[in-house]
């Protein structure tokens, strides 16, 4: 069906949503999965049409010489390559469009970057065993993922910045299929563990988290926090899109959350204006499946 002309222009009609308090639809939703195995599956995540990116949580060993370990919780058993029938799963919500990611570290792990030439070897680790280069023993079989997740909150602040350039430097010998780099830091600006890295303007989507931060995030009624903190990042750092990172039920976080209305009412007319808004991250699978939280949002974001 061919798409009839209008005589109101986009960015009129943008001006008249914003105006009304429904802002200019673009932002995207981002989600992690894989911390918790009755979170459902992965394919039935994207099944949903609520998630334009699915971060897979986490690989939380590597570097410092370490064998790098993924852990998915209780899908899948790396040890005996039982996480490699995933691979269909990231096929199929590839195919709706819909970018699969891995996340590295985590709020528990080991992991660390001991020298730039670590970061080189972690690297070719990474493009070889996820990305598009080749390995005998990929874990999670032949599916090439669309980008490598930071969510660095321990270890080191060293040699992330080395990281994610190598990372961005086999993406770009392979002149091929992109290579998304992003990363989800504390709100406190700058980020403890990665900040440096994140000014390298390496980084193509910054999630933040704005929760278990109560200097930075919304409390019921008050934005001042939040917005003081989102114009920080927004003009702190160079990356292409920053997304407003947030628990997906009352029970996803120590503290943070946003109801539904709140969120549509408040906070989002204070930063959708922003040239840099991304959408909005939500952490977890697990909990939007139980809260439905990403379905009240999704038209809105």
């Amino acid at each position: 069906m061919a798409l009839k002309s209008s005589a109101m222009s986009v960015p009129l009609l943008c001006l008249v949503l914003l105006a009304v308090g429904n802002g200019c639809y673009g932002g995207e939703i981002a989600i992690y999965w894989g911390q918790n195995g009755n979170e459902g599956t992965l394919s039935e995540a994207c099944a949903t049409g609520n998630y334009d990116y699915l971060i897979l949580a986490f690989l939380p060993t590597f570097g410092n010489g370490q064998t790098p370990m993924i852990n998915l919780a209780g899908h899948c058993d790396p040890y005996s390559d039982g996480c490699t029938g995933l691979s269909s799963d990231i096929k199929s919500c590839q195919a709706k469009g819909i970018k699969v990611l891995l996340s590295l570290g985590g709020g528990a792990g080991s992991y660390s970057i001991a020298s730039t030439e670590d970061a080189s070897h972690i690297a070719s680790y990474l493009w070889n065993n996820f990305l598009g280069g080749q390995s005998s023993s990929r874990p999670l079989g032949p599916a090439v993922l669309d980008g490598v997740d930071f969510d660095i909150e321990g270890g080191s602040n060293q040699h992330w910045g080395d990281l994610a350039r190598f990372l961005k430097g086999y993406a770009m010998a392979k002149q091929g299929k992109q290579v998304y780099i992003t990363a989800a830091p504390q709100c406190p600006f700058p980020d403890a563990w990665i900040g440096n890295a994140l000014a390298t303007g390496l980084f193509d989507y910054v999630w933040v988290q704005f929760y278990n931060n109560p200097p930075c995030q919304y409390t019921s009624g008050a934005i001042t926090n939040l917005e003081d903190a989102w114009k920080q990042w927004i003009s702190g750092i160079p990356a292409n899109k920053i997304f407003l990172g947030l628990p997906a039920s009352p029970q996803a976080a120590g503290s943070g959350f946003i109801p539904s209305a709140d969120l549509l009412s408040n906070v989002l007319p204070a930063i959708k204006g922003s040239a840099k808004y991304g959408g909005v991250m939500l952490w977890s699978r697990y909990y939007d499946a139980e809260s439905g939280y990403s379905s009240s949002i999704r038209s809105h974001v």
